[in-house]
């Protein structure tokens, strides 16, 4: 759309949820496939990196500092931009709301604390050698086909939505007010394009990236039902409980929803690089749900 050359490095060289609308766009993009990770134990991928003929770098697919420092390696003196894409989970649990990109860091997942100390190497670097780093904190990244973490705080498919529509018992834990803070898909990479607009401003700095405001589980069952003219019927139980009514993989995916119940302020993004976030969590949900019922997926 700006008349950038985009390259693309993936072990699948295709989109992953395309749509109509985009796909002449993704025809002009230069796929490279490459396995980073066996790259990485062999050296292939410091040697590809530094090779690489580019004024931008962003690195979707970091999760280790030791990846973080052989990418950074390769690339340093050479871009003028390398833009990290981190998680509101390097924050930790919410202990201020919202939560500000200069609050201290807490996280308590191994996950977290990988992203929370990537993010610290690229700011060390920015200050000590001008390396120029920027970090995007997603929150929980949704799309039309891309199903958000679901009103329960769990990834269980069509199982919550089916029974918010029928009205049959959804159990929350507690009393229901964890929050969750999702983003669109869209709106991530409008804040990451922002960045490369405004690299200056972006440079050596942190932003979140995620939708105007968090919900609760209980209000966002409340507006999943709503879509279906119902009430939801919801049973509230000990977080502790909620093992037995669910799955162990849903369980503790839920509980680390629960711990961390996020809630994360966008002022900044929006005062230093003009992020307008176009979709609500309600957007976020609706737009899901109306695909799953397209594409027969739900079955009212």
């Amino acid at each position: 759309m700006r008349g950038y050359e985009v390259q693309v490095l993936a072990r699948n060289p295709k989109p992953h949820y395309p749509e109509a609308s985009t796909s002449m766009l993704w025809n002009e993009v230069e796929w490279i496939v490459a396995d980073r990770v066996e790259e990485e134990k062999s050296g292939k991928w410091q040697k590809r990196m530094s090779e690489v003929d580019a004024d931008v770098v962003v690195d979707l697919i970091c999760y280790t500092p030791e990846q973080n420092r052989l990418i950074v390696e390769s690339v340093k003196d050479r871009v003028s931009h390398f833009i990290h894409c981190g998680t509101i989970w390097s924050y930790g649990p919410s202990s201020r709301v919202p939560y500000k990109e200069h609050y201290p860091r807490k996280p308590v997942t191994e996950y977290g604390k990988m992203k929370a100390q990537i993010e610290f190497d690229l700011m060390e670097k920015y200050k000590n050698e001008g390396f120029p780093a920027t970090v995007i904190h997603p929150g929980h990244i949704s799309g039309r086909k891309w199903l958000p973490i679901d009103p329960q705080g769990t990834r269980n498919g069509v199982d919550i939505y089916r029974k918010l529509a029928h009205g049959d018992v959804v159990y929350l834990p507690d009393n229901g007010l964890t929050t969750l803070h999702h983003v669109h898909a869209d709106d991530v990479a409008q804040i990451f394009e922002l960045a490369i607009l405004h690299r200056k401003a972006a440079l050596g700095e942190s932003f979140s990236a995620v939708a105007p405001y968090a919900m609760t589980l209980v209000s966002i069952c409340e507006f999943v039902a709503s879509l279906f003219g119902k009430k939801p019927n919801l049973k509230f139980i000990p977080l502790e409980k909620m093992a037995e009514v669910m799955d162990k993989n849903a369980f503790e995916i839920m509980k680390d929803h629960v711990i961390h119940s996020p809630c994360v302020s966008i002022e900044k993004a929006k005062n230093v690089l003009g992020y307008q976030p176009r979709y609500t969590t309600e957007e976020i949900y609706k737009e899901c749900i109306d695909y799953l019922i397209e594409s027969k997926q739900l079955v009212i």
